[in-house]
């Protein structure tokens, strides 16, 4: 799958990241992990504490996938709201998954301080602002879900957002503590500390074939060696459908620029996070070199050469789109990407297990808040894998049933 088409920022912020062999020979493990990305990470960070033997794979260089477009704004609340989920599944459990992001968001920050690689994590408050007036009233009730939660919120009236914004809207609901991250430093200070507790890692290892047996499956590679194993993790992105097709997936293209670094940020009240009620939305976020990262402008494009061909125009977009929030702010896109994004037609990322494809887990975490995603689903694979269930798995995030 051509991923992302562009001029990438992240891994010009860490030149020197650790690397790793490609797969020579025929191995055995108890966990396969396929794909070297966040997920795949976290994947092998929660299963190394165990005394399972754990392998991870990728047919890239480690964090060179999706990883590598992240745009990780660290998040509970995705594009599905609150008050859509609690529509959809009732209060009871879109309130489960939200306060599991919230615990997901925790373990990420905790996560970072333990990591040989620093991954700039920083924690910051977000802006959700009404793109239209007539989308005030969904805010007000979004509000009130999320407060009737628990969740710290406040709901902030046009004065009060102009007192901190150079920009006028209707009203915004200011979320405390989320955060962002430098998605390609977390995933290589993960596999570096993973690898450091008897995790092993195989770059630039392709698996094109398998056999499956009554207890194990066996994975090949292109180079024709092979890897056996009693239980497989697909935690390859959006390239988990390049393995199994699932109707609840929806892959679009999106665009991303990362702008010249800033000097001043006082206009920017707290470095928030910002993004709108529109849909398809604008998004954006600072960096630890003081660039601003600025996304959106989904399309419903499935082929790639449609996707790239619009990226020049959509480029000077996202510009414009920030520019009208920040006149006097003097940005240029330094970087810029097309790139396929994953979501989910119910708005819940969901680990796939299939009838026709045995001893195996599909960790998606599709959807805007993906790494936040991918932390809770690979926390509950590690309790199914070791311990036989997991009530999450069961109540939330399983898309399709089968014997485990």
């Amino acid at each position: 799958m051509n991923l992302q088409t562009g001029k990438l920022y992240w891994p010009t912020t860490l030149l020197n990241a650790p690397s790793y062999d490609s797969l020579q020979e025929d191995i055995k493990c108890d966990v396969l992990i396929i794909g070297g990305g966040s997920s795949g990470a976290m994947c092998a960070h929660y299963l190394s504490d165990t005394n399972l033997d754990i392998v991870v794979i990728d047919k890239r260089k480690v964090g060179f996938g999706s990883t590598s477009s992240n745009t990780a704004l660290i998040q509970y609340i995705g594009e599905k709201t609150f008050t859509q989920l609690a529509n959809s599944f009732g209060e009871e459990k879109a309130s489960r998954h939200l306060q599991l992001s919230k615990n997901g968001m925790m373990e990420i920050e905790e996560v970072s301080k333990t990591l040989p690689i620093h991954p700039d994590f920083v924690q910051r408050d977000s802006l959700y602002y009404a793109s239209d007036p007539e989308d005030v009233p969904k805010l007000q009730q979004e509000y009130t879900l999320l407060k009737k939660y628990g969740f710290e919120v406040d709901f902030l009236t046009k004065g009060e957002i102009s007192k901190l914004y150079p920009f006028n809207k209707e009203a915004a609901i200011y979320f405390k503590n989320d955060g962002e991250i430098n998605p390609y430093k977390f995933t290589a200070g993960l596999m570096q500390k993973v690898q450091n507790k008897g995790v092993r890692i195989y770059e630039e290892t392709e698996v094109k074939g398998r056999d499956i047996e009554k207890d194990s499956i066996t994975f090949f590679t292109t180079k024709g060696n092979s890897i056996k194993a009693s239980k497989v993790i697909i935690a390859a992105g959006y390239e988990c459908l390049d393995f199994k097709k699932d109707k609840n997936a929806v892959i679009v293209s999106a665009y991303t620029v990362v702008t010249n670094p800033v000097k001043d940020f006082s206009a920017w009240h707290n470095r928030t996070l910002i993004w709108e009620t529109a849909r398809p939305y604008i998004y954006m976020r600072t960096t630890a070199d003081n660039r601003i990262i600025i996304g959106g402008l989904d399309e419903n494009i499935e082929y790639a050469k449609q996707r790239d061909a619009k990226l020049m125009s959509k480029k000077d977009k996202l510009i414009e789109e920030f520019n009208k929030l920040f006149p006097d702010m003097k940005v240029y896109p330094e970087f810029y990407l097309s790139g396929y994004y994953g979501g989910t037609h119910d708005g819940l990322p969901m680990i796939g297990i299939y009838d026709d494809i045995p001893h195996c887990y599909f960790l998606m975490g599709y959807g805007d808040n993906g790494m936040v995603y991918n932390m809770v689903l690979a926390k509950i694979l590690r309790d199914v894998i070791t311990k036989g269930s997991n009530a999450d798995l069961d109540n939330i995030y399983i898309q399709t049933r089968s014997k485990l």
